[in-house]
């Protein structure tokens, strides 16, 4: 702010604003802003679609939950013959059928989310994401109740005596977007920083497109975790949502290993007439919690990226677009047809 302007109003208001963001970030809080240093997941590869050797003992955060997931001591095969989600009917035991990848360590927090780093403090981020919100929310109002000031010094214009109404628009949205990325920061302080990619499938396909997910979330070759919703009633042709989750949001590097790995599975597709997929912070879980839905005055978004997004970010960082490897995959690479790969021209995919 320039406290030389009075453009934020009298020394008062800028002293109570002021006062309001040093509450908001406590010594603490910054400390960690400057030295954070995520710990390179074990999952993480720039090198291949495969991770790095794994370690030796094997987790599982959802062991002792028979009933929805798979134990350590069970094959993924007996897995899926188990709980195929074309027939497990969801109810209170079975919320989703889980399965987690038993090379990264994880904690599994008791919801129906992912399962979480270490540390994790959900209840502190929603704390702070209320708080950040009302700060904003009060800038905002604080902003529209001063009349702009015209040229001659009457309302509707610009000049000396006040803020022009497009100053006030270029301020607030900048207000808006700080309030974002100081969310996302939190979030990642409070290391409520996993996120997902959402498939929705059409009941026929269920059980093949899941078994592919589970299969490569066991072998170390997706996320972190992974999971399926069970069949609401028996005849339903609602889509079945899978989540595959990843480590960190913030890893666009990571989140496009696992989007690539699922394109060569066959999960994700590109090309004209395909429709792209999305993936969700878990903090954008939480907005449900902080009474957030789509269309909020504060601009935050119900999912943070798309596939064209990340291929994108693939393509500037190696230098070939989603399209063109895609063509080079074809001409060199003819894979069989797999049992998930459900006539090619047809539009049974929602993906």
């Amino acid at each position: 702010m320039d406290s030389d302007s009075d453009f934020y109003g009298d020394e008062e208001e800028i002293r109570e604003l002021e006062s309001r963001v040093a509450q908001f970030d406590p010594s603490t809080f910054w400390q960690d802003r400057e030295t954070l240093t995520m710990a390179a997941p074990y999952i993480k590869s720039e090198s291949s679609s495969t991770s790095p050797a794994p370690a030796t003992q094997l987790h599982n955060p959802y062991e002792g939950q028979y009933c929805c997931a798979k134990q350590l001591n069970e094959t993924i095969e007996g897995f899926l013959s188990r709980l195929p989600p074309a027939t497990t009917n969801v109810d209170s035991d079975i919320p989703w059928i889980y399965v987690a990848n038993p090379y990264i360590p994880r904690q599994d927090r008791g919801g129906e989310e992912a399962p979480v780093e270490f540390g994790a403090d959900l209840g502190k981020f929603i704390e702070g994401g209320e708080k950040r919100l009302e700060m904003c929310s009060d800038f905002v109002r604080v902003l529209e109740a001063r009349p702009a000031i015209g040229r001659g010094g009457g309302r509707g214009g610009g000049g000396r005596g006040g803020p022009t109404k497009a100053m006030m628009s270029r301020e607030i949205a900048k207000e808006k977007a700080e309030c974002v990325d100081d969310i996302l920061m939190l979030a990642k302080v409070l290391k409520v920083a996993t996120g997902k990619w959402m498939l929705f499938i059409e009941p026929a396909y269920v059980n093949d497109v899941w078994a592919t997910v589970a299969r490569a979330t066991v072998k170390n070759e997706l996320g972190i975790a992974a999971k399926v919703a069970p069949r609401e009633e028996r005849g339903s042709k609602k889509e079945r949502l899978i989540c595959i989750y990843t480590y960190d949001f913030s890893d666009k590097d990571d989140v496009g290993r696992v989007l690539a790995r699922m394109k060569q599975l066959d999960l994700v597709r590109t090309g004209p007439g395909r429709r792209p997929i999305y993936y969700k912070a878990e903090f954008q879980d939480a907005y449900t919690h902080l009474g957030i839905a789509g269309g909020n005055p504060w601009g935050l978004k119900a999912s943070l990226y798309s596939s064209n997004d990340i291929f994108a970010h693939i393509g500037e960082k190696f230098g070939k677009t989603p399209l063109k490897r895609e063509k080079e995959e074809e001409e060199d690479i003819r894979r069989p047809e797999k049992k998930i790969k459900k006539e090619e021209d047809s539009d049974a995919w929602t993906f």
